[in-house]
Formats: C-alpha cells, sequence, structure tokens
C-alpha cells in the first residue's frame, strides 16, 4: 500500500485527499502514531453522491450517512481506522490535523483556507494507519501569502472581519431575509470570493444542500 494507491482509491469513490500526516512527528491531536489520511469533497464528490442512496431515501443527514459508508469501506479495504467530523461531542479533532498537515491555513477571516479548495473545504472523513509510510513533500506556504483578501469584503453584512470574532448572529439574520437568497442559493459570499474556491468544483446545487444544514428553514 501507498500513499498514490489511497489517492487512486479515494479518487474513485469521489473523494480528494485533502491531507496526510505523520501524527508523531508533527504532535497531532489524540494520536501518537502511524499516518493520517484526510478524505474530503472535491470535485468528484457531487457526481458520485448525487447518484448514492443516501441521495434519494429522503433519509436525514445524507452526506453524512454516504460518508460512513465510503469512508467506511475504505477503512475496511485496507486496514485503517475511520475518523469522522461529525457524531459528537465529542468531536474528532480535524482542525488540528488540517492545519498539521501543511496544507490548511488560517485564513485572514478566521476560517480555514486549503491549498486546494480555498475556503471550500469540507472534511468527510479520516483514514489512520498503524503504520508509518511515505508522504508527498511539502513546500508549505498559505495561499493567503499575497492575496489581496477578497474573502474580507465579499460578505454583505460584514460578518467576517480580519481579526474579530464572526458575528454569526448577523450572518443568519441576513441568510433570514429575501437578499440572503444568493448565499444561500449558492453558497457562502465570502468563501466564494477565495480565488481557489473554485478548485472544489462545487455547483450550486451542492452550495445549496450544505446551506440549508448551515442554516435550516
Amino acid at each position: 500500500m501507498t500513499y498514490e494507491d489511497l489517492e487512486r482509491a479515494a479518487g474513485a469513490s469521489g473523494l480528494l485527499v485533502m491531507g496526510a500526516l505523520h501524527p508523531r512527528r508533527c504532535g497531532a491531536a489524540q494520536l501518537t502514531d502511524g499516518t493520517l489520511i484526510l478524505l474530503g469533497a472535491g470535485p468528484a464528490f457531487w457526481p458520485a453522491f448525487t447518484t448514492a442512496p443516501e441521495a434519494r431515501d429522503g433519509a436525514p443527514d445524507p452526506i453524512d450517512r454516504w460518508s460512513r459508508r465510503v469512508v467506511g469501506g475504505l477503512a475496511a479495504q485496507y486496514g485503517a481506522e475511520a475518523h469522522f467530523p461529525f457524531g459528537g461531542p465529542p468531536y474528532a479533532p480535524f482542525i488540528d490535523w488540517a492545519l498539521k498537515s501543511g496544507r490548511a491555513f488560517l485564513s485572514p477571516t478566521g476560517m480555514m483556507v486549503h491549498d486546494t479548495v480555498g475556503l471550500m473545504i469540507s472534511f468527510r472523513g479520516a483514514l489512520h494507519f498503524g503504520q508509518e509510510f511515505d508522504l508527498p513533500p511539502l513546500h508549505a506556504r498559505s495561499p493567503c501569502t499575497g492575496c489581496p483578501a477578497p474573502c474580507l469584503t465579499a460578505c454583505p453584512v460584514e460578518a467576517l472581519r480580519r481579526d474579530a470574532p464572526y458575528d454569526l448572529a448577523a450572518c443568519h439574520s441576513f441568510l433570514d431575509s429575501p437578499a440572503g437568497a444568493d448565499c444561500m442559493m449558492k453558497g457562502c459570499a465570502a468563501r466564494r470570493a477565495c480565488p481557489l474556491s473554485a478548485g472544489a468544483g462545487r455547483t450550486d446545487a451542492q452550495s445549496a444542500l450544505h446551506m440549508k444544514a448551515f442554516h435550516p428553514s
């Protein structure tokens, strides 16, 4: 088994390898050894999900249930332990893992930004292997370095500002208003403004599903 094997298997399942780390070497939370592979939604996710039974059965939490089945299947196939960013409390420390993978960073808004999908980060699970195996070399550098930060000016109600806490109340009030329909149907304006967010391949339908989960009507 190699990193490339896992990358191919994840891609065939509709997932993107969004980070990898050796917990012992970087001091990752809750883990002491082995190799951790972080999996998330990229361009292949939506076509895979929308043709799956979870997308059509009408039961709650379709994306989480899809993630448990698909990531759990990869874990069983490759002899790993599956972890998920949902189902708590307690919750697995995905933020710590992502930042220590060297592929995710804190953006000026305080949200995480990823080197491939920008602010459209959606972790669906992780695979923890008991053994260490080789990982691709990283040249960690935040994509926000040198960026004019359009994410800071895109929010219509300035709910996301530099060095300020996220104004959840202002965000939700706006989403409840007629003017908030654009964010509800296409996704958070600040997240969309990130130049790298296009790498996630999000359709409006996918963004609308995520927004409905974030802010149920």
